[in-house]
């Protein structure tokens, strides 16, 4: 019964579809333009987050790159008043859960086994819970450490 109950608390920390401040496009960018995941969200293979990336990162594609769509105006908005974007989070673990990206990516294990197809998203949605079973299950199966320490620390 707990484990069903953390499972259902884990579930619920993650949201569906939120809206963004920029309409982002990652099929735009990861799919018809075929950009790798890690170009953008490059703390992946060296950190326990992805991260996101910067306006001035962003920019440095988009002060030429549609310069004149209505998101690049907005987002060259946040560049000229040197403030940050305030994204709203898609995936959040608990507190007690521990997850580092890095030695999923140095494994090759695809962004799309726990992200989904992000490349076709036109706004980004979680279209599966991420939760421990779905975890352990990834774990047995490429026979990677089960044991509790590995997640939960």
């Amino acid at each position: 019964m707990r484990a069903l109950l953390v499972v259902a608390f884990c579930s619920l920390l993650q949201a569906a579809e939120p809206a963004q401040p920029i309409a982002f496009s990652h099929k735009i960018h990861a799919g018809d333009y075929k950009i790798d995941c890690q170009f953008c969200h490059n703390g992946a293979r060296r950190s326990t987050v992805s991260g996101i990336p910067s306006v001035q990162f962003c920019m440095g594609c988009h002060k030429t790159v549609a310069a004149m769509k209505p998101e690049i105006v907005r987002l060259r908005g946040y560049w000229d008043r040197k403030t940050p974007i305030r994204w709203t989070r898609i995936v959040k673990e608990p507190d007690f859960v521990f997850f580092n990206h890095s030695p999923h990516v140095m494994k090759g294990i695809p962004c799309q086994e726990c992200h989904g197809p992000v490349e076709t998203m036109v706004q980004v949605r979680l279209d599966h819970s991420l939760n421990m079973d779905r975890c352990v299950s990834c774990h047995r199966q490429r026979r990677a450490s089960i044991d509790c320490y590995t997640c939960h620390r």
